[in-house]
């Protein structure tokens, strides 16, 4: 079931999922409306609130999966493959209400936070800083490196101290 155990990750892009839910996320979000995969990837992100966007990686294997086992099925409209759920599919995700429904309330309890736009700010600012270093590391000399390592070090510091008070 969903991963409660520790609501942000070392790499925010790592899926909150345990192996096998995404199928009844995916399932839950065609059953009233025949969706493509980027839909779906932008409906998770909004809906964790920029902390997880699945990868086509995760998206497409999921997809293709349920369509084989029957529980969805594929048409095209626009270039675009669109799945709806079938019969089948209902009855999948009927019969494992109790579970599937668990997986949406830890969705809720996790993504659905009061201050989910701060932390979301906040974490978009430490990609940031990630995407700056990144970008423009290969033209730093050892004294550039030091300081910026420094500077991450007290930013760290002073968070921990703020998370304790």
């Amino acid at each position: 079931m969903f991963r409660t155990h520790r609501m942000f990750h070392d790499h925010w892009q790592e899926s909150p999922f345990q192996r096998g839910d995404l199928k009844y996320v995916i399932l839950d979000l065609i059953k009233d409306k025949p969706r493509h995969g980027y839909e779906i990837i932008q409906i998770l992100e909004e809906r964790s609130h920029g902390f997880y966007k699945p990868s086509p990686g995760a998206i497409y294997p999921t997809l293709q999966l349920l369509e084989e086992m029957g529980h969805i099925e594929v048409t095209h409209q626009n270039g675009k493959k669109v799945y709806t759920i079938t019969d089948e599919g209902r009855r999948f995700l009927s019969d494992r209400e109790h579970f599937a429904d668990g997986i949406k309330r830890q969705m809720r309890d996790c993504w659905g936070k009061g201050n989910a736009s701060e932390m979301r700010e906040t974490m978009a600012e430490i990609g940031r800083i990630g995407r700056i270093v990144g970008r423009r590391f290969r033209n730093l000399d050892a004294d550039k490196m030091n300081r910026i390592r420094e500077a991450i070090s007290r930013a760290r510091k002073d968070i921990e101290a703020i998370l304790e008070d």
